[in-house]
């Protein structure tokens, strides 16, 4: 008798007489690629995709039989059934990985699905870099080889009032490589309620133990005085750290101890003083009705040596670390071995210098910026864009389709402005005879994928994270693959 082990249970399972049949009637390899080389699917697709994709439906179905799965019978291993299953499984290889997608989700800054949108004059000149060569490393004034940092440095500095500047590629590498540089073997005296963990699983003390700098943590989670950081400081201290809670925040009683006061605890010890602000922004929000959110420039003004920053979060650009401080230090960190490891290419440094140009003029930042744009949108036009788009998917779906408007909250996304709710008006979908799952992936299955989110049993959408193009997107794919299932 043929056995099969049930690696779960670590036990062996006899093969039924009835899945012995359907193992011995699986096709071949050869048998299959003969029958799929003459369908036109398989036209222009490279031969090794093909094999590639009959393998793998032939090993799914012999997978399926050894489970007893009840839908596997003999019609289901016929040549036709293989053939389709092929075909599928050819479109889903030659299909990109990596796709646009629909965000409706209300996530400004959705890690899960990019994080933030470049500006269109951005990717303007990201496309024309990217299919030529370009002077990254070249001097053209001097006609010879330059600094691939110096196209952003400038800017960086203009924008944020810093000395010297240095972009790598993301806010972990930045403080990894400024602690790396300035504290290796060194303790780095930092507050018990700033040793954040973000996504990812990055923690602070994680970081700092991979940098080779020693965590000496003081106050408590809610508390933190000054006399415990100058009471911390000792011959081994070679950095005085404060970590921006950026993705969370602790409210009640509490206690702090402001940058300004730390910077001059480190002059009085002449100790660097480093702040890693982790989303970073370098517009006020406050000044827009919005909450506060610690500004590069104000971490510069108070004198900081070393402050630290996200590229693709509320800056609005590709994913990068930015690291702006003095000029002597910031040249200590460029001559790090590690800079080399942690640098960024041509593409993010070209979206990066377009997103920073922008930066010149506040108000067109926020015009430009997808990520700014999105924020600061006005209830008012959220609530014209809801109504409008309600009112198109109630014609296309009549009775069938059951529509409200709900009042909900936007959120930042991205570890950025944790109690930040902005108002909007989402949309509630429900279909007679789909649940909201089923909706929620018909939508997640279509081209390109409409991302939202499940409520109430109800499909919600939030047209603060649909772009103006997208919407007749939406309309289709509620036509074809929901209002015709």
């Amino acid at each position: 008798m043929n056995i099969m082990t049930n690696s779960r249970k670590q036990k062996l399972v006899p093969i039924q007489p009835d899945q012995q049949a359907l193992l011995r009637k699986l096709p071949g390899v050869d048998h299959l690629l003969n029958l799929v080389t003459r369908q036109a699917f398989a036209e222009n697709i490279p031969h090794t995709v093909v094999v590639n994709s009959i393998r793998r439906v032939i090993e799914s179905r012999r997978q399926q039989i050894l489970a007893n799965n009840p839908a596997i019978g003999h019609n289901a291993i016929s040549d036709s059934q293989m053939i389709e299953a092929v075909k599928q499984s050819v479109h889903q290889a030659m299909t990109f990985n990596l796709r646009r997608t629909i965000n409706a989700t209300g996530i400004v800054v959705h890690t899960n699905l990019g994080r933030s949108l470049l500006a269109a004059e951005v990717i303007d000149h990201l496309v024309t870099i990217a299919g030529h060569y370009s002077n990254l490393e070249y001097d053209l004034v001097a006609g010879r080889r330059g600094s691939r940092y110096s196209s952003v440095e400038e800017l960086i500095c203009e924008i944020s009032g810093a000395e010297a500047a240095l972009a790598v590629n993301n806010n972990a590498g930045a403080v990894l490589l400024s602690l790396n540089t300035l504290a290796r073997d060194k303790e780095v005296v930092v507050s018990r309620g700033e040793l954040v963990e973000i996504g990812g699983s990055f923690r602070v003390p994680d970081v700092m133990t991979k940098s080779g700098s020693i965590l000496k943590e003081v106050g408590t989670t809610n508390r933190t005085h000054l006399r415990d950081y100058a009471n911390a400081i000792g011959p081994q201290t070679g950095l005085v750290l404060k970590v921006h809670t950026s993705n969370y925040s602790v409210v009640g009683f509490t206690a702090e101890v402001s940058l300004p006061q730390l910077v001059e605890l480190g002059t009085e010890h002449q100790l660097p003083v480093m702040e890693d602000l982790g989303s970073g922004t370098f517009i006020d929000f406050s000044k827009y009705g919005l909450l506060k959110e610690p500004t590069v420039q104000e971490s510069v003004n108070a004198g900081t040596d070393v402050t630290t920053f996200s590229g693709d979060k509320l800056l609005g650009g590709p994913q990068a670390g930015i690291i702006v401080g003095k000029k002597k230090i910031i040249d200590a960190i460029k001559s790090n071995p590690m800079t080399r490891a942690l640098r960024i290419d041509k593409l993010t440094l070209t979206a990066l210098e377009g997103t920073l140009r922008l930066y010149r003029d506040e108000q067109k930042a926020i015009r430009l910026i997808p990520t700014l744009r999105m924020i600061m949108l006005p209830l008012a036009e959220i609530q014209k864009r809801a109504q409008g788009l309600a009112d198109r998917l109630k014609q296309i779906g009549g009775p069938r389709l059951h529509i409200q408007l709900l009042k909900r909250a936007s959120k930042t996304g991205g570890g950025a402005l944790p109690l930040l709710e902005l108002p909007s008006l989402c949309i509630g979908l429900q279909v007679d005879d789909l649940s909201a799952n089923t909706l929620e992936e018909m939508m997640r299955a279509n081209d390109p994928p409409i991302i939202g989110r499940i409520e109430d049993d109800m499909f919600v959408m939030d047209p603060r994270t649909i772009q103006e193009d997208e919407y007749p997107t939406i309309e289709t794919a509620f036509e074809n693959r929901i209002m015709k299932a």
